[in-house]
């Protein structure tokens, strides 16, 4: 199949403040009030990971609920909160992203899994493939499936969620796959996780030369099991050589505070800068992985 000519993209990411929705009625119209705050200024619209899980108090019954309890109240509701998103989307007239949500799989494991809807509603998924400890120890979520490619309006994408970001190997494939642009929604809940996951993201634009963009939760909800602190700014980054910033950002928000960022990718700078950086990273990724290191001897 061909890859869809790469033109330029106006992505709006949104810093996602954690609120108490009493219901998925409840946070589907706060959803569009939202993207209907960022749709005029963005071609595709991206929440942090998790966002939806703000759900999870109200739907457990209450403040009491444990992780796990909450877990099982998304995962039981998933379908619903699937299909208002999609609404969202078809309703607004949008490419979405909105963020991710603990699904059943095929096998009943729950994974974590972030829809890209078109504006006709059509969707596909990316999982979340590495598992931090919480997810994996005491939230009951497991290791999703490999990573996948999307064909666009602007071309191939990826999508690489939170954890996933920090791996070379989870973007390169989507990189060598014909991805230009790669979307890395997050949620951290301190400033460590928040700043793994950027460091992360700023290595991968510059190793692939491509664009990588991150956007979390934000604030706290001490009524929410698994959300009740979130830290953490939007950002989006390039290659670190001509035509680009010094410090490869191209776009940030400001820490810890609900609101929209926006940036403008253009994948005729990738071509250029890998036809003629300073540099070529891109094109100079080991084509064979190394030999396991062994000691070295002293003489």
């Amino acid at each position: 199949m061909s890859t869809p000519e790469a033109k330029p993209l106006r992505l709006g990411l949104l810093q996602y403040g954690v609120g108490r929705p009493e219901g998925v009625a409840a946070f589907g119209r706060a959803l569009e009030q939202r993207l209907e705050a960022g749709r005029a200024q963005a071609d595709l619209l991206v929440l942090p990971e998790y966002a939806c899980v703000e759900l999870g108090a109200a739907l457990a019954g209450g403040d009491a609920a444990d992780e796990r309890t909450e877990l099982a109240a998304m995962v039981a509701a998933a379908p619903d909160i699937l299909a208002t998103m999609r609404e969202a989307a078809r309703r607004l007239g949008v490419w979405l992203i909105p963020g991710t949500l603990p699904m059943p799989a095929e096998d009943g494991r729950v994974v974590n899994r972030a829809p890209l809807i078109a504006p006709d509603g059509r969707i596909a998924f990316q999982d979340k493939r590495a598992m931090t400890r919480f997810e994996a120890e005491r939230w009951g979520v497991s290791q999703g499936s490999d990573p996948q490619v999307f064909d666009t309006p602007w071309g191939r994408i990826g999508i690489s969620v939170c954890y996933d970001v920090e791996f070379p190997k989870h973007v390169r494939v989507q990189v060598e796959a014909g991805a230009w642009a790669i979307l890395a929604p997050s949620c951290t809940d301190s400033m460590h996780g928040f700043n793994r996951v950027r460091v992360g993201a700023a290595a991968r634009a510059m190793e692939n030369q491509c664009y990588v963009a991150i956007t979390p939760t934000v604030g706290t909800a001490p009524w929410s099991a698994a959300l009740d602190v979130n830290r953490g700014h939007a950002a989006v980054f390039g290659p670190v050589d001509r035509g680009f910033p010094e410090d490869g950002v191209l776009a940030r928000g400001a820490l810890d505070q609900e609101e929209w960022v926006f940036c403008r990718l253009d994948p005729a700078k990738i071509a250029a800068v890998r036809a003629d950086g300073q540099v070529r990273n891109h094109r100079d990724w080991p084509a064979r992985p190394f030999r396991p290191a062994t000691p070295a001897a002293f003489a």
